[in-house]
């Protein structure tokens, strides 16, 4: 979204940018830990953006607080880059147990408290003194490992439903393909047991919350010929249990939220429920455009980046014939 903004402001047009948060930034400033990015860099961005004419509105949630087609009545091209904001969740047995988090609910809320906003008690979820258990092994799981050992966790255990990947690349999976290989993070080299192949099955405990989890080992097959999939199997008699008082879930998101901000115009999605765009990144609604995690699907910041870049050509062209 700031990346779209910045390039159609630049090319003279009246931007103005829509947050359902407090603070400007997306994930930059709510979701990625402190340790990792530093958020006097993306203070400084909004404020260079802010200076330049560049309008924010913080607080205001599209679908919710003022309608899409408000929008679109008021603007010659609208662009939503909304996120992938829903999270996969785990329905075993003790979901409902105090204790177990989504991981953005945790991180996004330290983010929030480093920035000096308060948080009421009865909402806080910490780590201090206790065996904390991150379910998903990829880059927002590793970010609770990190803010969960710098909390004063008592342990840190993390799940990773997938087989633990080769050292180095294997013979089919050449470059310039994207290494298939195992990647250990500063936040994982800073005391956490990894446990690969391991699939969660209950989660346990007394008076409402939650004290253990039970799980089992799994086996992958081979690769199959046709899918390049490998079937998955549990291993009979590997069933096993951890103490854990804080669940962290961090296996990934399902799309963007699914409220009016996408079905008030009946704005079409794609099989994996992220908002289907042209070539132009235009979605089927005329001058409305879509850009970002809310296009493609849970990615990199990199990739948020260009496809804002990418979007603001594309609106240019719309708005003028040319870019």
């Amino acid at each position: 979204g700031l990346a779209c903004a910045d390039q159609l402001n630049k090319q003279g047009y009246t931007v103005e940018v829509f947050e359902k948060n407090e603070v400007i930034g997306g994930l930059l400033a709510i979701g990625i830990p402190d340790f990792k990015l530093n958020k006097k860099i993306v203070n400084r961005r909004v404020t260079f953006m802010e200076e330049e004419g560049v309008k924010f509105h913080t607080g205001v949630n599209i679908g919710v607080d003022k309608k899409l087609s408000e929008l679109k009545d008021n603007f010659d091209a609208v662009v939503l880059c909304g996120g992938s904001e829903n999270p996969r969740d785990l329905p075993v047995e003790g979901r409902e147990l105090d204790g177990v988090h989504f991981a953005m609910d945790y991180l996004s809320q330290q983010n929030r408290i480093n920035a000096g906003i308060k948080i009421n008690a009865n909402q806080l979820i910490r780590a201090e003194g206790k065996d904390v258990l991150v379910i998903g092994g990829g880059d927002t799981g590793s970010d609770c490992i990190g803010t969960a050992i710098r909390q004063g966790a008592k342990s840190v255990t993390n799940f990773e439903l997938l087989p633990q990947p080769p050292k180095e690349r294997k013979k089919d999976n050449p470059w310039p393909e994207w290494a298939l290989i195992e990647r250990t993070s500063t936040s994982l080299l800073e005391g956490c047991k990894r446990e690969y192949a391991v699939m969660t099955r209950a989660f346990v405990g007394e008076n409402g919350k939650v004290e253990k989890v039970k799980a089992i080992r799994l086996h992958f097959g081979p690769k199959d010929a046709s899918t390049g999939q490998r079937q998955m199997k549990e291993i009979p008699n590997s069933e096993f249990e951890i103490k854990a008082d804080l669940v962290l879930l961090a296996m990934g998101f399902l799309g963007p939220n699914k409220n009016d901000l996408i079905q008030e115009l009946n704005i079409t999605t794609d099989r994996r429920s992220n908002v289907s765009t042209n070539s132009d990144y235009m979605t089927n609604i005329e001058g409305i455009f879509a850009a970002g995690d809310m296009r493609r699907g849970q990615s990199l910041v990199v990739w948020a980046i260009s496809e804002g870049r990418k979007a603001a050509k594309s609106v240019d062209e719309y708005l003028q014939g040319i870019s």
